[in-house]
């Protein structure tokens, strides 16, 4: 979504930003990192060693999948490609099968300690700046492939929430500039990259979410998008969704004439005509979503878990009036860093309700132990606030809080779409 971003409509918005226009991140991390050209093109210092490790995954083949099928690259255009050193091999194949399709790569190498110096070691007087190479790029780049691959959760761990609110004020127009352009965008990890602390997250080894990941990428893209469209025009044709949880949650939001995006792997021909945030691919694919009629969702969403920055968050409520945040609370270690952020965003249009997300991916599925959840599972639900640039909205605020809700019920209608987390369209 990461979603995400990141973060919002964008695969990549400046690391240096820390929050930006992207899709949401989800519920461990700021918004989702991307090219920061403080260090664009520089020599990944461990790519020897990344390469040698045993791929979990054919990357030759993904990557000539990503650049026909998910970027549709076409000859002459410009490709930035952004990753960590650790992903070299999948870097670096990427770029091959760019140039074989008679257009120009540039991959750019970061890590999370550039993202942290480019943060907390740069002077507070910059905040206010917006950052020139990312404006640049919105300009130039016809492609940017990202891998959302960042090791850590709590990176930003400490950040001055003020200093948060103006980095991404100050960014916000170089995210619009990428929708409005057309950038094609494709982000890698969708926040599922295999991690440490993600496996941790969901209650799983290593090896099982990196299988889970891969397979979740590799599936049968013609499948998905037949099933993205059947539960794309049953959403399009309806008006009232009530989403309902275990936990507390009960949600009433209107749809009726928004329109529906699928996310399934593929930018087809229609995909590019439509633009916007229709050229943005998000990988493991398999999402339906929508915006609501501005004014209508009413009622209260109760998240359980959630974390912010490697801390829990927990039974974060949001109680939702005239589709608007009217009240938050929560409680855990983490609350107090997120409420702080919250506040620091001096702009009304974070308290929108912004979005509806349905996951339909058969091959990604969290057990039940998973403390937290993630937007591409089947039948899983998110919904969030504020950015929604990325899933056709016009909300282009630098922040947003994300929820998936596994296990939910959402009622379209008079019709049951989703029962207990088992997606029946």
């Amino acid at each position: 979504m990461n979603t995400s971003l990141l973060a919002a409509a964008l695969a990549a918005v400046v690391a240096s930003t820390l929050a930006g226009c992207d899709r949401p991140a989800g519920e461990t991390a700021p918004q989702a990192q991307a090219p920061d050209a403080d260090s664009a093109a520089a020599p990944a210092p461990d790519a020897t060693a990344a390469a040698s490790a045993t791929p979990p995954t054919d990357f030759n083949q993904l990557a000539q999948r990503l650049v026909t099928q998910s970027a549709a690259v076409k000859e002459g255009d410009l490709v930035w490609i952004s990753g960590r050193p650790h992903d070299a091999a999948l870097l670096e194949s990427i770029a091959v099968e760019v140039r074989k399709a008679g257009a120009f790569p540039t991959i750019e190498y970061s890590s999370d300690d550039l993202s942290k110096r480019l943060f907390f070691d740069v002077p507070a007087e910059y905040d206010s700046q917006a950052n020139g190479w990312g404006a640049a790029l919105a300009e130039t780049a016809d492609v940017v492939i990202n891998l959302d691959n960042g090791t850590s959760e709590n990176l930003f761990e400490g950040a001055d929430p003020k200093r948060v609110a103006a980095r991404g004020k100050a960014n916000e127009a170089i995210g619009q500039a990428f929708v409005r352009n057309n950038v094609r965008t494709v982000d890698v990890g969708n926040n599922l990259y295999p991690t440490p602390w993600r496996a941790e997250r969901f209650g799983m080894d290593a090896a099982a979410l990196s299988k889970m990941f891969w397979d979740g990428v590799n599936l049968d893209y013609a499948e998905l998008e037949a099933r993205g469209e059947a539960v794309r025009k049953a959403l399009a044709a309806g008006d009232t969704l009530h989403i309902t949880h275990p936990a507390g949650t009960d949600l009433r939001l209107r749809v009726q004439g928004r329109p529906v995006l699928v996310s399934d792997g593929v930018l087809s021909d229609a995909d590019i005509a439509r633009g916007g945030a229709s050229t943005s691919v998000y990988l493991p694919a398999g999402e339906v979503y929508t915006t609501p009629v501005p004014g209508s969702a009413e009622g209260t969403l109760v998240v359980p878990h959630w974390y912010y920055r490697g801390k829990a968050v927990d039974n974060l409520t949001l109680t939702f009036q005239g589709g608007q945040v009217t009240a938050l609370s929560g409680d855990g270690p983490g609350f107090a860093d997120m409420k702080a952020d919250y506040d620091a965003v001096d702009d009304a249009r974070k308290a929108q309700f912004a979005f509806f997300d349905l996951g339909i991916n058969p091959n990604v599925a969290l057990p039940a132990e998973s403390r937290v959840g993630n937007w591409v599972p089947a039948g899983t639900v998110t919904v969030g606030t504020g950015n929604n640039t990325w899933a056709g909205g016009d909300n282009s605020v630098p922040h947003s809080i994300t929820a998936s809700l596994p296990g939910a019920s959402v009622t379209l209608d008079d019709t049951r779409i989703v029962d207990a987390g088992e997606l029946k369209l």
